[in-house]
């Protein structure tokens, strides 16, 4: 630097003063980089390198130096240091860090103000080092940087490694061959592996019981389109709990460098089990709730009893269980209580058993309809006995020799694989009526006391149903047995008539009505045919069916005409209940050809001459029975040998989902095709006219007219 300066030319410097902050020691050694245009760690510090000979000149100008200092290379090389960059209170420090450099080899680096172009001091960050050459010449070498630049790098690298160190939240960067480079503590928390196990490795090779493909493929997306995939849930094991299943919500970004090079990628792991059990749990109350709205709309739709129970049946696969059966006590069918002694067997009938696929489990359980003695030990005998869900969340040998109904059972069951089993009793009004049973084999959950108390709230609503059509069962085999004791046998000699009769009862979960029939012989060959229909159904219609068939027995007796008959019957109905029926009451003479009909309320009678086709007769309509003060009239028809006349009541022509004239030409279609005998048109009306439930009995006449006797 030349003695104008007052300092020796062997002595330059490049940092110190009574502030610096020495830090000596040799730096260890960084890994190679691959080369790459884009700015790095280095352009951001904006690292000016400046190298001086032994004397303190400056010999190596870098770029970085020109924009740290302001001088250009011109302005700087040849020139010496201290006398280009240093105040000169420095110059003694300057003079022993040069000195301490060149001759011992130690680096330094610290902290020096220096003087910049424009005159301002700027403390730079220092690292100073000796260099020799192949000549064996030394140099000194100084790397300088702004030291708020660096202050700033600095604390946001302490800040970023404690955020990532100290976070309670999972952090990992992945490279772009997907492979781990590092994970914070967190996430070796998390995963139950170290960071050394993590790294060099892909999520598939370290968490085998999550969807790793399905994570990779995302990853591998954001990696190439550099959109960031926020909150994503997945669900698994990891070491760390093997066996219970965590969620966790995973967040991808890309990670580029200053310049936009792609190095991999970072992602943050939130383990939400919490929030995901919640909301399963959530899901799960509204699915529980959604079931049993639904099992509100499907079961009891109908009071057939069988229907019932397949609708219960039905309700319960698969979203509790993959096959379900309902069983019933058999004295509960015969209307006797359901009590089971302490210790004893039970009589159980199988009324439905449904599967959610085709499994073996169905062969193995009893035949709906068949009686099935159960004995003590079953568990289906012991939910019925003491009226308490029997649960076996993990099946075995054991259990399955009490839920099978012997050894081929059990193992179909075991086949199937059945691994957990429930059965929650049926009671209504207070009396235990059977039991739902329930199976599970491919949904792989056990049954819980959450199932247990689901399946026993669907029990419960369907029990009352069940108990309901079985009620009205025993109502209607009752009506239906006092019905039929009311209708009479065909007279086996008849005046000049051959006649044929049906009585036919509502389809199976309808009530039996009040429709009958009569043909009552009278003096003077005259018979008397009847068809009637009292509005109602159960017993009380029975009954008062029965009470009219009587009185119009009695009154046909007293040789009355249709009209008359009618009136008193309008009479008597009024005081009955139901107390309104419709009739129709034709009194056919033989000598005279003649029929004389009259109705009340009731479809109109067909009348087929032979060689013709057939006709509706257009009678007075009249009023049903039971309206009273309404008059009612009579119509004299001829009939020839062979003509026919059809009765009957509106069950056979009336249907839900077509109005009545076109039932009624239907009717008079059928009657078109001549048959080989009476008996055959009665089943073949009643096999093409009778379809869609039965909701409603028949009754059904068809005479027909022999040809006449000669007078004596």
């Amino acid at each position: 630097m030349g003695g104008a300066e007052g300092i020796p030319a062997d002595r330059g410097a490049l940092g110190g003063g009574p502030a610096a902050r020495s830090r000596a020691g040799a730096e260890a050694g960084a890994g190679a980089a691959e080369p790459s245009s884009a700015e790095g760690l280095l352009d951001v510090l904006g690292v000016a390198a400046v190298v001086l000979d032994a004397d303190g000149r400056i010999v190596l100008w870098s770029p970085q130096a020109e924009k740290l200092l302001g001088y250009t290379a011109e302005e700087a090389l040849g020139r010496y240091a201290a006398q280009l960059m240093v105040a000169e209170e420095h110059f003694e420090q300057v003079l022993h860090l040069f000195d301490r450099v060149m001759s011992s080899g130690d680096a330094w680096s610290g902290e020096f103000p220096v003087r910049h172009k424009d005159g301002t001091a700027r403390v730079l960050e220092f690292r100073n080092m000796r260099l020799l050459d192949d000549r064996g010449d030394y140099y000194a070498l100084g790397l300088a940087t702004d030291q708020a630049t660096l202050r700033k790098v600095e604390r946001d690298l302490a800040l970023s490694v404690r955020l990532v160190d100290q976070s309670p939240i999972g952090l990992a960067v992945v490279g772009t061959d997907l492979r781990y480079v590092g994970v914070n503590a967190a996430l070796e928390r998390i995963d139950g592996l170290s960071a050394e196990q993590h790294n060099g490795r892909r999520v598939a090779e370290l968490l085998p019981f999550v969807n790793a493909a399905s994570a990779e493929e995302s990853m591998r997306r954001v990696l190439d389109s550099g959109v960031p995939l926020l909150d994503r849930q997945m669900v698994g094991r990891t070491p760390a709990d093997p066996d219970t299943d965590h969620a966790w919500s995973v967040s991808l970004y890309r990670l580029e460098d200053v310049g936009g090079r792609v190095l991999g990628l970072a992602f943050s792991v939130i383990d939400v089990t919490d929030r995901y059990r919640a909301a399963t749990e959530a899901e799960r109350a509204r699915d529980r709730l959604a079931l049993v709205a639904d099992a509100s709309v499907r079961i009891g739709t109908t009071l057939d009893l069988e229907q019932t129970a397949r609708e219960l049946a039905d309700i319960a696969v698969p979203e509790l269980a993959d096959v379900a059966a309902v069983d019933l006590l058999d004295t509960v069918l015969e209307g006797r209580p359901g009590r089971i002694p302490a210790g004893g067997p039970a009589v159980i009938r199988a009324l439905a058993v449904a599967a959610a696929y085709p499994t073996a489990a169905v062969q193995a359980a009893d035949p709906p309809g068949e009686p099935a003695h159960y004995s003590a030990d079953r568990l289906v005998t012991r939910c019925v006995r003491t009226a308490r869900p029997v649960m076996v969340p993990e099946v075995d040998d054991d259990a399955l020799s009490c839920i099978a109904r012997d050894d081929h059972a059990a193992q179909l069951l075991a086949r199937a694989g059945v691994h957990s089993y429930l059965a929650v009793p049926l009671i209504a009004r207070g009396e235990v009526l059977g039991a739902l049973d329930l199976k599970r084999a491919r949904n792989p959950l056990p049954f819980t006391d959450d199932d247990a108390l689901l399946a026993s709230d669907l029990a419960a609503r369907a029990a009352v149903c069940i108990d309901n059509a079985r009620l009205f069962r025993q109502q209607r085999e009752t009506a239906l047995t006092l019905q039929r004791s009311l209708l009479p046998e065909t007279p086996r000699h008849l005046v000049g008539l051959d006649v044929a009769s049906r009585y036919q009862p509502a389809g199976v979960g309808s009530e039996v009505g009040g429709d009958w029939f009569d043909i009552i012989p009278m003096d003077d060959g005259r018979t008397a045919l009847v068809v009637g229909d009292v509005m109602g159904s159960g017993i009380n219609a029975a009954t008062t069916m029965g009470r009219l068939r009587t009185a119009t027995q009695t009154l046909s007796r007293l040789a009355l005409g249709p009209a008359e008959v009618l009136r008193h019957l309008d009479e008597i109905t009024a005081g009955l209940e139901p107390s309104l029926a419709t009739c129709v009451y034709a009194v056919y003479d033989s000598r005279r050809g003649q029929c004389c009909l009259c109705t009340a309320g009731h479809p109109p009678p067909v009348l087929i001459r032979a060689g013709d086709g057939p006709r509706l007769l257009d009678l007075p309509t009249g009023a049903p029975l039971g309206v009273g003060g309404v008059p009612f009239h009579d119509v004299t028809a001829e009939l020839a040998p062979g003509d026919r006349l059809v009765l009957y009541t509106d069950g056979l022509v009336e249907t839900r989902d077509q109005d009545i004239d076109t039932r009624l030409d239907r009717l008079l279609e059928l009657l078109r095709i001549p048959d080989p005998s009476l008996e055959d048109t009665c089943d073949r009306l009643l096999r093409e006219l009778r379809y869609g439930g039965n909701h409603d009995d028949v009754a059904l006449l068809v005479a027909r007219v022999r040809d006449r006797a000669p007078s004596p």
